[in-house]
C-alpha cells in the first residue's frame, strides 16, 4: 500500500468490502468524475421502521454472475436526480454505506441504482475519495486482490 503525505494511493480500480453488509469483495471503478458512489442494487423496496424511510434491495458483487446477493435494508439518507455518464436522469436512493477501501475503512453516501451493464457494480466518487484518496490512473489493486477462485466467480466461471 503506497501513502503521500496524509493520503492512502489507490489504483483506478480496486477490490473493496463492504464489511457492515457481510460483502468481502466487490470490484469497483474509482471514478473521479463522479461525486456520489453507486452500487448494483435491485428489487429494490421503500418502507417505514419507526416512523423514518428505509429502504431494503438486494445486491451482488460479482460482475458476470447472480449468485450470492445479499439482501440489505438501510435508512433513507436522500433522494437525488442523478444524471448518468450517457446524460439520463433519474431520481435514486441515497444510502450511507461503510466501504473497505486499499485498507482503510470509510463512510459515504451511496446511490442505488442497476448496473447490470456497465462494467463495474459499484463506483466509488469523490465524495469517498476526498476522505483521504489519491487515484493514481496508470495503477490497479493496489490494496489487493482476492483469491484467483473468488476473480473467477466475478467473471461467472
Amino acid at each position: 500500500m503506497s501513502t503521500t503525505p496524509g493520503h492512502t494511493i489507490a489504483g483506478w480500480r480496486e477490490w473493496i468490502s463492504l464489511p457492515d453488509h457481510g460483502v468481502a469483495w466487490v470490484k469497483a471503478k474509482l471514478d473521479t468524475g463522479a461525486r456520489t458512489s453507486a452500487i448494483h442494487a435491485f428489487d429494490i423496496v421503500e418502507f417505514e421502521r419507526d416512523g423514518e424511510a428505509w429502504v431494503r434491495y438486494s445486491i451482488h458483487p460479482w460482475q458476470g454472475s447472480r449468485e450470492d446477493a445479499t439482501t440489505v435494508e438501510s435508512r433513507i439518507h436522500d433522494r437525488r436526480v442523478v444524471r448518468s455518464s450517457s446524460g439520463h436522469e433519474a431520481e435514486r436512493y441515497v444510502v450511507q454505506m461503510t466501504v473497505g477501501l486499499v485498507g482503510r475503512t470509510v463512510t459515504t453516501e451511496m446511490t442505488l441504482s442497476r448496473r447490470d451493464q456497465m462494467g463495474f457494480r459499484m463506483l466509488v466518487g469523490r465524495e469517498a475519495l476526498r476522505q483521504g484518496f489519491v487515484v493514481d490512473p496508470a495503477r490497479s489493486y493496489l490494496g489487493g486482490r482476492p483469491d484467483k477462485s473468488v476473480r473467477r466467480r466475478n467473471r461467472g466461471r
